[in-house]
């Protein structure tokens, strides 16, 4: 820089000093915009790297919550094999005492009422209790 300051200020004329002062001019402010743009870097990548922390605690909670889900799962999975091993323990029973009530009622000769006892294999699309709705909302797979 110096050689073209040299060279322009041994011309005689100004039209030189004028061309030098542009192109100073020129390079202070690319070497401002260059600042700008080096600090818009800056800030964009600090800006992406508070989102992947925050995409990443985003991502840890919803693993949590997964997990939590599946663990709930399990436990009203088993709940409900245990329920079913009782539904078909009790349907057991209730065959015996109508056995022994269709035993009664033909030795004794009375008319004994003696519940039908549905069956869930002969019928699968036709459940023996009624159907409650189960019902959802976009909250639940917040938590």
């Amino acid at each position: 820089m110096s050689s073209i300051q040299r060279q322009a200020s041994s011309g005689s004329d100004g039209s030189a000093t004028v061309v030098d002062e542009k192109k100073r001019k020129r390079m202070l402010s690319n070497r401002e915009s260059a600042r700008r743009s080096r600090m818009r870097k800056q800030k964009q990548l600090e800006d992406l790297t508070g989102e992947t922390g925050r995409l990443q605690m985003a991502i840890n909670q919803i693993q949590q919550s997964i997990n939590a889900k599946e663990q709930a799962y399990s436990q009203v999975e088993s709940a409900n094999n245990v329920l079913r091993a009782q539904a078909m323990e009790l349907t057991d029973r209730l065959r015996s005492l109508n056995s022994v009530l269709q035993i009664v009622e033909d030795v004794s000769g009375l008319s004994v009422d003696i519940p039908e006892i549905p069956d869930p294999l002969m019928k699968p699309w036709q459940l023996a209790y009624p159907i409650q709705p189960i019902t959802a909302s976009a909250d639940m797979f917040l938590n």
